[in-house]
């Protein structure tokens, strides 16, 4: 990667707790929801000891379920190892204020055994052997996802003794584009753009969409661990100035039979020297180059094996649904919005768009999946198809798999996701997606309630 100025330095930390502007480090990894997991420190103790030596954290912190309960099946933590401990080591690079929290700055951490091995299930580890092996063919990847969310005037805490339900919307009807319709939440929006660009993220826009309540802010591509690493802290961000503003606002791929919440990633290649890989030359700069043909026929080969990495949860299912934008069909089109790939921009901005992401994604193996399926259409030359001109839910495709146990089953018997990312990682995160499974299976839903309690 690239050598770039981080958005704090050591040394201007180092003067800001000196003057006692910052009394708070955080220090956090993204566990395997992507969320962002970690302690908060004296910030002269982080200073004098944790960016020296780093901090320890249980290892059970990348191997429960989401509710963080401990479960069977990990090899890495379980009772039977006794629970002990990894290592988080702060990345430099990420250390950045928190306008948001008074007094705070944060970095991302990595984490390591005992030994200084890396803890290779861990998702901003997968990502940096992908970005490794892309580096070895000498390109870079550059990243920008588009996370959608519903706010609710509720607060987190009124959400949660309702059950999340009769919550009521920031907006009553569509405001996609609608200036008015933005406007009414204006002053949340416009927090968290400026607290964002004072954490150190390019924001771009902010514009409302389908769903009742539903917004987008949009930020500036980077380099693919940056803008993983900032989609993170944005995510956490933004839940809590909501809850410092007394609204809440949900990120999950489906929260009711409307829109979904998408997070569409785009990505694009360039080479070391930071000039784009993507168009066939400046006199054409909308046909491919023959790398990027390759790298999105990739896309198609591993698309649906490799949906446990863009649809992670059983809600991300719930998203796809005929005319719904968000995808159904493995193809590709020129700026098609019914198809799951759709190639976009011109010379320096060509680019294209996995649409199978939700809100719910994890970023890391999110990016780690594309560019892991692109390295795989390069070494094979991989041919790409014709690209879909029309209505790609009506057209004769291969299909996104409809369920978490479907994707599951096509990761785990992947033997392009063993080659890329070896038997443990394909182990360790078809046992999340059991987890998940299970826990669903032996639920009792509203649904049921409803439709069974005095006609069945």
């Amino acid at each position: 990667m690239a050598d770039r100025t981080p958005p704090l330095g050591v040394e201007e930390l180092r003067a800001l707790v000196a003057g006692g502007e910052i009394d708070t480090v955080v220090l956090a990894f993204p566990d395997m929801q992507g969320r962002l997991q970690g302690k908060r420190f004296a910030a002269r103790f982080f200073l004098d000891e944790v960016l020296r030596h780093g901090t320890e954290g249980c290892n059970y912190l990348l191997a429960v379920d989401a509710d963080m309960n401990t479960v069977d099946g990990y090899a890495m933590s379980s009772w039977e190892n006794g629970y002990g401990d990894f290592a988080l080591y702060p990345d430099l690079a990420t250390l950045r204020r928190v306008p948001w929290n008074e007094g705070t700055a944060l970095a991302v951490a990595d984490l390591a055994w005992d030994d200084g091995s890396p803890v290779v299930a861990a998702p901003r580890q997968i990502l940096r052997r992908q970005l490794d092996r892309l580096a070895a063919l000498g390109y870079t990847a550059q990243v920008g996802t588009e996370l959608e969310f519903i706010v609710f005037r509720d607060t987190y805490e009124q959400a949660w003794d309702a059950g999340y339900r009769g919550l009521t919307p920031a907006n009553r009807y569509n405001v996609d584009y609608s200036v008015l319709g933005t406007g009414r939440v204006e002053p949340l929006l416009r927090r968290i753009r400026n607290e964002m660009a004072g954490a150190g993220l390019t924001v771009e826009s902010a514009k409302g969409e389908c769903n009742p309540g539903q917004h987008e802010i949009t930020f500036r591509y980077d380099e693919a661990l940056v803008t993983c690493d900032q989609h993170a802290v944005y995510k956490t961000g933004a839940k809590e100035i909501a809850a410092q503003e007394g609204v809440s606002l949900t990120f999950m791929a489906k929260y009711d039979e409307r829109e979904g919440n998408s997070c569409h990633i785009h990505l694009s290649l360039a080479h070391a020297d930071g000039a784009t890989a993507m168009p066939d030359s400046a006199e054409e700069p909308d046909a491919m180059s023959e790398v990027m043909r390759r790298f999105l026929a990739g896309q198609l080969a591993a698309l649906r094996e490799f949906s446990l990495l863009y649809a992670p949860h059983i809600n991300s299912y719930k998203r796809f649904q005929p005319d719904s934008f968000a995808p159904t069909a493995v193809t590709w089109g020129r700026d098609n919005r019914t198809c799951a790939l759709r190639v976009v921009g011109h010379g320096r901005s060509l680019r294209f768009e996995n649409r199978l992401p939700g809100g719910d994604v994890n970023p890391y193996l999110a990016v780690a999946g594309m560019v892991a399926a692109g390295l795989y259409g390069i070494e094979q030359g991989l041919e790409l198809p014709e690209p879909c001109s029309g209505n790609a839910y009506a057209g004769a495709f291969e299909r996104v798999p409809t369920t978490l146990r479907e994707a599951a089953e096509l990761w785990e018997t992947s033997a392009i996701a063993k080659a890329a990312f070896g038997d443990e990682v394909v182990a360790h995160y078809r046992t999340m997606a059991r987890v998940e499974i299970d826990a669903f299976d032996a639920a009792v839903t509203d649904w049921e309630r409803r439709r069974s309690f005095e006609r069945m």
